[in-house]
């Protein structure tokens, strides 16, 4: 593990809707985020992209998405990974279970995969580097997609999403065994997930923060985790927004994506991540990754 403690601050779902942009775009100009994740078919991906454009210091990824919004590809074309209304579905368990066992979802699936990695590579960003939407790149099938598709551009890291138990409920003080289950449940999944990174020369963070408090990551919440925020390289993420939006895509009721935003901007929480003399950076940066272009 790295010795020195570097942080990452990401906003997800990034293109998702304007107010995700603003919030984004905000929070990199007078705040601290470091890093936002793409959702290359999302609704406000075109704007994301030219906000993106105009700060090469934001470190954009992909935010693969095969559950809840649309595909990138024309919905006849992968007629299983969607309904009748032309979404994704959104059971990660069901969609989960028949993806592995079927062979056309999975062929399906794929073509999905390697149309956002095309459509990413489209808008002429660097790609910072890869998750997924609901930590669904964490499925057996999808991960295998993207290390076999992560070598033509660069070998962006993988987000594993694994947060620790002792930095997680000392900041917190709250819902130990829940915390204690789920470190429990993703470090068994995450472990074998490392291997497969490493053997396929992609490297990943240490930590993530977020994990089990996604759309809460407010003012006081981040103050005290970078408390206890451990040695290496320590992943937060968030769902900022400016605002509430009509629509289908609408973060969960229980988020608080504009707290999330104050918080991003913060003074407390700067003048915090300057007395524990912690660095700010992207995935490429912290990993000394040369931004490379596929090849």
């Amino acid at each position: 593990m790295r010795e020195d403690r570097k942080l990452i601050v990401t906003a997800d779902d990034f293109g998702l809707s304007l107010p995700v942009n603003e919030a984004v775009e905000e929070t990199h100009r007078q705040g601290i985020l470091s890093a936002a994740s793409l959702m290359v078919g999302a609704p406000a991906a075109e704007d994301a992209v030219e906000r993106a454009r105009r700060f090469p210091s934001l470190g954009v990824g992909l935010h693969l998405t095969l559950l809840d919004g649309r595909p990138t590809l024309p919905p006849e074309e992968v007629p299983d990974l969607v309904g009748p209304d032309g979404r994704f579905h959104t059971d990660p368990f069901r969609f989960g279970v028949a993806l592995y066992f079927s062979p056309e979802l999975q062929r399906q699936a794929d073509a999905e995969i390697d149309a956002q990695f095309e459509r990413f590579f489209a808008t002429g960003l660097n790609m910072d580097h890869i998750n997924g939407h609901r930590h669904f790149h964490l499925h057996p099938v999808v991960l295998r997609a993207i290390v076999r598709t992560a070598p033509r551009f660069g070998r962006p890291p993988v987000r594993v999403p694994l947060e620790p138990f002792g930095p997680s409920f000392k900041a917190n003080q709250n819902r130990a065994i829940g915390r204690l289950a789920s470190w429990l449940f993703y470090s068994a999944q995450t472990l074998q997930i490392r291997r497969q990174l490493i053997d396929g020369g992609i490297s990943s963070n240490d930590h993530v923060f977020g994990l089990y408090d996604s759309g809460a990551m407010v003012e006081d919440r981040l103050i005290r985790l970078l408390d206890h925020l451990p040695h290496g390289l320590s992943e937060v993420y968030c769902h900022p927004a400016t605002r509430r939006w009509e629509g289908p895509d609408n973060l969960p009721a229980s988020y608080q994506p504009e707290k999330e935003f104050a918080a991003l901007l913060s003074p407390a929480v700067r003048r915090k991540i300057d007395e524990h003399g912690l660095k700010l950076s992207s995935y490429r940066v912290a990993l000394d990754g040369a931004p490379e272009r596929p090849v």
